[in-house]
């Protein structure tokens, strides 16, 4: 099996991972499970790991944290929005 297959398994899991915390998380509007500091922290790894496959030429890390980047953006962005705006 090439390295860029176990690469896209590897990244469609871990960013499916993701997807069901972000439902649960906009259907609910409870995040108070979450820690700000680590989705923050997270995030900006996230966007650290797609700048670094770009970098690389590495198009699974690239595709699987560009996603999971959407993902974790719209959490953190939620979880902004409720505990400093209250909305």
């Amino acid at each position: 099996m090439s390295n860029s297959i176990i690469g896209y398994c590897a990244a469609f899991l871990t960013t499916t991972a993701f997807i069901p915390q972000a439902i649960h998380s906009w259907r609910t509007k409870d995040l108070s499970s979450i820690s700000l500091s680590m989705y923050l922290l997270f995030t900006l790894g996230v966007a650290l790991w797609v700048w670094y496959g770009y970098v690389n030429e590495s198009w699974p890390v690239v595709v699987a944290n560009a996603i999971t980047l959407v993902i974790s953006t719209s959490i953190l962005y939620l979880k902004i929005r409720i505990d400093f705006f209250k909305i």
